[in-house]
């Protein structure tokens, strides 16, 4: 896999309409050939950039979702988790507060699977 594949699908994908939600948060998300399971990045920036996102707001956390080409409903269902835990704004703001790697990583898969949509 080379950085320049993922660039491309993941600027494609922003071409069909931005992934930053709104509140600081991106959750941009593509689908690759050459990959054989479902990988997700999350990134935690010190400074907000510009993302166009829907609230015209800078993004600061970054949640990124890639999935083989024949991942289906399983990249859907991803997505669709990734996004109601970004909708906690508690999450969200243990998520900023947090600047131990354990920390944050214990959070992102110690987190609940049942929050309402």
């Amino acid at each position: 896999m080379h950085d320049r594949e993922i660039f491309d699908v993941l600027l494609e994908r922003e071409k069909l309409g931005t992934t930053g939600v709104g509140h600081g948060i991106a959750i941009p998300h593509g689908k690759l050939s050459g990959i054989d399971r479902l990988y997700g990045i999350f990134a935690r920036l010190d400074a907000p950039i510009p993302f166009d996102a829907i609230d015209e707001q800078p993004v600061d956390l970054i949640f990124l979702l890639l999935a083989p080409d024949n991942a289906g409903a399983d990249h859907l269902k991803a997505l669709a988790r990734v996004s109601r835990l970004l909708r906690d704004r508690t999450f969200c703001e243990k998520l900023r507060g947090s600047s131990d790697p354990d920390a944050l990583y214990a959070l992102l898969t110690d987190a609940p699977t049942s929050h309402a949509a």
